[in-house]
């Protein structure tokens, strides 16, 4: 059983980079570090980043269809991702 043991903000330019498709991906601002406890034969602890949108690699309630790659960092000054997406902050739908 997996358990929450400590949470710490994430720095601002820090990802998490997802696979939608086999040649699609999305990145999603981290907004969190957890370290988390996996209990088992022998415990262990790792460290997830949690996006803007909940999820975070290992987590049972990922939407369906997407593997996690990995984390990537861009200092603030250098922009975002192409393929950033932002739950938390969904671009609007143009008007017509």
């Amino acid at each position: 059983m997996k358990r929450i043991v400590s949470i710490v903000p994430a720095s601002p330019g820090w990802y998490s980079r997802w696979r939608l498709t086999s040649q699609g991906t999305q990145s999603c601002p981290l907004t969190v570090w957890a370290l988390v406890e996996d209990a088992g034969a022998s415990t262990r602890h790792i460290v997830v980043g949690v996006d803007a949108g909940g999820q975070w690699p290992g987590g049972v309630d990922n939407d369906s269809g997407t593997d996690f790659i990995r984390y990537i960092y861009l200092a603030p000054d250098e922009g975002q991702p192409e393929d950033v997406f932002n739950p938390a902050h969904p671009v609007p739908e143009s008007r017509t």
